[in-house]
C-alpha cells in the first residue's frame, strides 16, 4: 500500500473535502494585474480578479499558478511566491482551498486576452474604485501588504447563520 493512496490517506466521503485552486496577483510599479472576467462567463462576468484557477491532477500548485499566469495572461518569467491561504467554506460537504500568489515586477509588461477574460494593469490607488469580485476588498490589503520572508496568511471565507458573507483571517 502507498502512502499516496486513498485509504492510507484516511479519504471517505464523510469528511470535509477541498478543491484546490490558484488565485495570483502580479504587481509592478505601482499597478497589479487584475483579470476582468469575460462577458460569458457564469461567475465574475465584467468583474475583476486576480489570476488563477483549478489545480489539475498530478500539477503541484506552483506550477498550476506559472501555467494560470500564462494561459490567462500571456506572461513568462515571473517568480511567484505563496503569500496565503483561503479556505472558502461553501456550505456543503466540498469547499475550496485557495492558494494565494504573490509575483512582483520592476515594470508591468504586455499581456494578452484569454478565454477567461482580459488582464489590465490597474493603479493599486485605485483599485478600490472598480467592480472587484467581493472577497477581494479585504483579501488585496493582505496580499499587497506580503513580502517576500513574511509568515503566509491564512483566511476563512463563509457565511454565517444568517447567510451574511464574512472573511476571518487567523491571529
Amino acid at each position: 500500500m502507498s502512502h499516496t493512496d486513498a485509504q492510507t490517506q484516511g479519504l471517505h466521503l464523510g469528511r470535509y473535502q477541498v478543491i484546490p485552486r490558484t488565485l495570483i496577483f502580479v504587481t509592478a510599479a505601482g499597478r497589479i494585474l487584475l483579470l476582468k472576467g469575460a462577458a460569458h462567463k457564469r461567475l465574475w462576468a465584467g468583474r475583476y480578479n486576480g489570476l488563477g484557477g483549478h489545480i489539475e491532477p498530478g500539477e503541484d500548485a506552483l506550477s498550476a499558478a506559472y501555467r494560470e499566469v500564462h494561459e490567462e495572461a500571456g506572461l513568462r518569467g515571473v517568480t511567484l511566491h505563496l503569500c496565503g491561504t483561503v479556505l472558502i467554506d461553501t456550505g456543503e460537504p466540498t469547499g475550496v482551498l485557495l492558494l494565494v500568489f504573490r509575483g512582483m515586477l520592476d515594470q508591468p509588461r504586455p499581456v494578452q486576452p484569454s478565454d477567461e477574460g482580459e488582464p489590465q494593469w490597474v493603479p493599486v490607488d485605485e483599485v478600490v474604485n472598480y467592480p472587484l469580485v467581493d472577497d477581494l476588498f479585504v483579501l488585496l490589503p493582505r496580499v499587497l501588504a506580503w513580502e517576500p520572508g513574511k509568515p503566509v496568511f491564512h483566511a476563512l471565507i463563509g457565511a454565517d447563520a444568517d447567510g451574511r458573507p464574512f472573511v476571518r483571517f487567523a491571529a
